[in-house]
């Protein structure tokens, strides 16, 4: 498949000082400004459903809807009783759960990793929830540590987060990651209702199941899988000697035909168990790839997530 046109800055060293790595996420910000502004112009709906102060579109009536909000002239066109749809105007407090464990340093397509991936989308949240008050934090999840950037508001804190996210260190070797330790450390203390993004290639055990659904039962929700094309298929290469990059364990494999048909089932199979838990959970998933325009993805994702939520579609 094709490299990404989208230039991905490379963070996947974790030690890139200043101002090498200011220089790089002020890159990566102008990116992710003129590309989704230059699609997403005008008004739109949050990511997440609330009350605000201006009309969006009108849709079919359901019970519990507040009556207040009733369109009187589509109802009397249509004869069926429609409300108006709100455009969120609120403060919003944002939660990143970022996974930077050793499985994310890898990467095939021109040295992008899955890392400099998730940096990515961690900076398009910051510029799709920024502004109006709203503030954004993090927690990121290493293996060995779970490091906390509180939520607060402003440009400067939106830097730091992200050069935060962009150099924490991988775990040590043989540590593999823990997700759940992650995903837990969001529910407490507890938060205000708010938007909570896990970011992860959710590779390994899917034992993060029941702490995402307790937060998906209080938050908005939204899953960001980043995903190498090595993650879902193996190259016809022959002999190969394989390491897992959280356990250190290493293994020389001989990848014939059956061999790459029985692992792209097996990723497929989990891929789409991974989805159907995060589904399961209260939340869509966006899928961001190595080898594809992650910014083209993001407005994908985006646009049908606000037409949906136009639609009265959750």
């Amino acid at each position: 498949m094709p490299a990404s046109s989208t230039p991905l800055p490379s963070f996947d060293d974790g030690l890139l000082k200043d101002p090498a790595l200011t220089a790089a996420l002020r890159n990566l910000e102008l990116t992710v400004r003129r590309k989704l502004d230059g699609v997403l112009q005008g008004d739109h709906l949050g990511l997440i459903p609330g009350p605000g102060s201006e009309p969006g579109e009108a849709r079919a009536y359901e019970p519990g809807d507040d009556i207040r909000r009733m369109e009187w002239s589509v109802t009397a066109r249509t004869t069926v009783p429609h409300v108006r749809q709100m455009i969120a105007d609120r403060e919003l407090e944002t939660w990143l759960v970022v996974d930077v464990s050793g499985s994310l340093d890898f990467g095939s397509v021109e040295h992008r990793t899955k890392r400099d991936l998730a940096v990515a989308a961690s900076a398009v949240m910051v510029h799709l929830t920024a502004g109006g008050g709203n503030r954004i934090g993090a927690v990121i999840v290493t293996g060995d540590e779970i490091v906390r950037v509180p939520a607060r508001g402003g440009r400067a804190h939106a830097q730091n987060l992200l050069k935060k996210i962009a150099t924490t260190h991988r775990s040590s070797p043989t540590v593999r990651g823990d997700l759940r330790g992650g995903i837990e450390a969001l529910r407490r203390p507890e938060r205000r209702r708010g938007l909570a993004v896990v970011i992860s290639d959710f590779l390994g055990p899917i034992d993060w199941d029941r702490p995402m659904r307790a937060v998906g039962a209080h938050h908005e929700l939204l899953g960001i899988e980043v995903l190498d094309p090595r993650d879902l298929d193996l190259p016809a290469i022959g002999d190969v000697r394989l390491a897992d990059a959280e356990t250190g364990e290493i293994h020389d494999v001989v990848i014939t035909e059956q061999v790459r048909a029985d692992f792209a089932a097996a990723a497929a199979a989990h891929q789409a168990k991974v989805h159907k838990t995060i589904r399961a959970c209260g939340g869509p998933v966006m899928t961001l790839r190595t080898d594809r325009d992650w910014v083209a993805d993001t407005v994908r994702f985006v646009t049908s997530r606000r037409r949906g939520l136009a639609a009265g579609v959750g």
